[in-house]
């Protein structure tokens, strides 16, 4: 059965049925708390605490590496005005200056107009992955809620995500850390990712029903050329459901005729009608569990915030 663990700025502590255990460790990193089993199983018939007296952080440490698969949900593949049948397997890559808490504010940047959402599985890595790894599922160490902020006037006009998704804040990460024991990994495809602006579901989706590329398969292809160690983070992908969606054929047909300057300015003079964009004191929840709660990421509730 997985364990679920929690982060403050004087350690860790494991969720039990009473509140959360401390769990007795000197680790001070996810990667170390990762190799530190043992305390965390002792943890959990210690003395609890009610969870709500916790001020948690990210249960990811930083510095660490952030992976993200592009486009990987057959419904965000048809908004962004894709074939899920043609869409290739693709990472990019975000800064882990921009974890942070699961009750932090979102700030968005002075000079950023539309600032998006996008529920995501996170995958943290357990074990050290040189270039050219047999992958199996024994690296992935523990699955998080992630929510893959995006300033889409940044990303979309420059063609590239780096800067669009790694602004401070523009990856909220936690509250909880599972820890999957034997047989937990088989359960992703149950969990169901729900996220919520002001109450509204946005987005809505059980995994199996329409991830394109599995967890395993991504990690296959990524562990190809790219190392990981203990403790990386890798994104899995996001429903249908953001803000941003694909302008209707015909207009895009006409937009792919005008000057760059010229698309671009007419699309976001559209796009600035649209109020799913996060304004200033919106309030975003997500959760991702399984129906019988085997599998529970908990809940991540922050505040956006626009900086001034």
């Amino acid at each position: 059965m997985s364990v679920s663990v929690l982060r403050t700025a004087e350690g860790w502590w494991v969720r039990t049925p009473e509140g959360a255990a401390r769990v007795d460790t000197a680790a001070t990193t996810t990667a170390e708390l990762l190799a530190d089993r043992a305390a965390v199983r002792a943890a959990s018939s210690g003395q609890s605490v009610p969870v709500e007296e916790l001020t948690l952080l990210s249960p990811v440490t930083a510095p660490c590496r952030v992976v993200a698969q592009m486009t990987n949900y057959a419904s965000h593949v048809k908004d962004s005005g894709m074939d899920p049948a043609t869409v290739p397997l693709t990472f990019f890559r975000k800064t882990s200056g921009s974890i942070s808490g699961p009750f932090d504010d979102v700030v968005k940047p002075e000079h950023v107009r539309f600032l998006d959402y996008e529920i995501e599985i996170g995958l943290v890595v357990g074990e050290a992955v040189p270039v050219g790894t047999a992958v199996d599922e024994r690296v992935v160490a523990a699955l998080v809620i992630t929510n893959d902020i995006s300033a889409r006037d940044l990303q979309l006009p420059k063609t590239q995500f780096y800067e669009a998704k790694s602004y401070p804040t523009f990856t909220p990460t936690g509250p909880e850390l599972v820890l999957l024991e034997d047989g937990d990994f088989d359960r992703f495809a149950d969990l169901r990712l729900t996220l919520r602006v002001n109450g509204e579901i946005r987005q809505d989706m059980t995994v199996g029903d329409d991830i394109i590329y599995r967890p395993l398969q991504a990690l296959r292809a990524l562990s190809r050329f790219q190392r990981l160690d203990a403790g990386d983070l890798v994104l899995t992908g996001t429903p249908g459901g953001t803000a941003l969606r694909a302008p209707a054929k015909p207009i895009e047909i006409i937009g792919s005729l005008l000057p760059p300057a010229v698309k671009w300015n007419s699309f976001f003079k559209t796009q600035a009608k649209n109020r799913k964009y996060l304004q200033d004191g919106d309030v975003v929840e997500l959760t991702a569990a399984t129906p019988d709660r085997a599998l529970d990421l908990g809940t991540q509730r922050t505040r956006v915030r626009y900086a001034r």
